[in-house]
């Protein structure tokens, strides 16, 4: 059987392209396209200096957060498509949904203009954006639930989502600013005292996404992602709000925002050691078969020891073995998160499940083969013939 790696390990059936994916990048690439024309034809050379400005958040936060992501890759075209769909799609509506909301209060004389911007901000753009925002990562938990094993994939997406929403929106707040020349004040507040506001917010959505993914059937997939999503608000809306109040509320809102950040931190910490003992707990499962050894989950578990492993299968066998063996650590975390999804989800296709198993063993036995030169034995299911079979049946 031909084995593709990258199709098993992104959770696709071999063969088959990511049509959704592909048609949602072109999609949210298109409205990316349509803002950034609008900006440059209303903005003229003050459009250079904007758009160069707002690449620089992005250039330094996106490298972070996707150092996060290292013990269980996201696949690539999903992250693209993440940052597309808040660049594109959720900041064009928005500026468009915005904008009305504004229009409708100042015309009918409910505000002034300044009022209305200050009640759009507080009460309707929290809304509209985290709304826009967190619809890519309540689509992925409909259509690509197998792609959020826990809190630190609903935040990666997040994250993803929220830069590339702050970077348009950015292009045209330096815009304005040239205009009236507080460019500097505009880029301390937006790139350095607030450059994770968007990421932040949306994390709230992520993190309550992925608790639904992780979940059976219940309430708390029905309430996890709401609450998310209100947390989401809530605390945007506070950001925003705070502007009135001058630097005493800008501080308030900081040190609520610096909190909030402590606690994504903690989540994220606890969900990788979570990770590790599930590797520690299945994985010893596939020893009599061949392709995992002790030597392997000592490995399997720490950052360093990937890395090390990394290096040592480049000097032993170039290229070709580095990229088996980063393979097989990546097949090995998937293999261990799928052995967690079958036993806590009982609404799942259990014929499915362990297709998806099979592939994972062979693209490890593959992947061994290369970097150990030697051919394992065919894999053997855990469970017997069954593999996957339905608990308590």
């Amino acid at each position: 059987m031909a084995i593709d790696p990258s199709a098993i390990l992104q959770g696709r059936a071999p063969g088959r392209a990511s049509i959704g994916v592909i048609l949602g990048i072109v999609f949210a690439s298109v409205c990316l396209l349509v803002i950034l024309t609008f900006d440059a034809v209303t903005g003229g050379a003050s459009f250079v200096v904007g758009l160069l400005l707002a690449v620089l958040p992005v250039a330094v936060w996106l490298p972070l957060v996707l150092a996060l992501d290292r013990l269980e890759p996201e696949p690539p075209n999903a992250l693209i498509f993440a940052f597309l769909w808040g660049a594109g799609v959720a900041a064009l509506f928005a500026s468009i949904l915005n904008t009305l909301g504004l229009s409708l209060l100042t015309e009918t004389e409910l505000t002034g203009e300044q009022e209305g911007w200050y009640v759009v901000a507080t009460f309707g753009a929290p809304v509209v954006e985290e709304l826009l925002k967190g619809a890519v990562l309540f689509s992925m938990l409909w259509w690509r639930r197998q792609e959020l094993n826990g809190p630190t994939d609903g935040v990666i997406y997040a994250a993803m989502v929220g830069l590339g929403f702050a970077a348009t929106e950015n292009i045209q707040y330096f815009i304005d600013a040239v205009e009236v020349d507080q460019l500097g004040y505009v880029f301390v507040l937006r790139a350095i005292v607030s450059p994770l506001l968007h990421p932040l917010c949306t994390a709230m959505t992520g993190i309550g996404v992925a608790m639904a993914a992780l979940s059976g059937p219940g309430r708390i997939r029905r309430t996890a992602p709401l609450y998310g999503l209100l947390g989401a608000i809530v605390l945007h809306s506070l950001w925003n709000g705070s502007t009135k109040f001058g630097l005493i509320g800008l501080a308030g809102a900081y040190l609520v925002g610096f909190a909030v950040l402590i606690g994504v931190v903690v989540v994220l910490a606890r969900d990788r050691r979570r990770i590790v003992q599930l590797i520690g707990h299945y994985l010893p499962l596939y020893g009599p078969v061949g392709i995992v050894t002790p030597d392997d989950l000592r490995m399997l578990s720490t950052l360093p020891g990937r890395r090390a492993a990394r290096q040592w299968a480049r000097s032993v066998g170039g290229k070709k073995s580095e990229r088996a063996m980063t393979d097989y650590q990546q097949a090995a975390t998937e293999l261990a998160l799928l052995h967690q999804r079958a036993g806590a989800q009982r609404d799942l296709d259990p014929h499915g499940l362990e297709q998806q198993r099979q592939y994972l063993v062979w693209v490890m036995q593959q992947a061994r083969a290369t970097f150990v030169a030697r051919q394992p034995h065919p894999p053997a299911s855990p469970w017997g013939a069954t593999g996957f079979a339905p608990q308590g049946r």
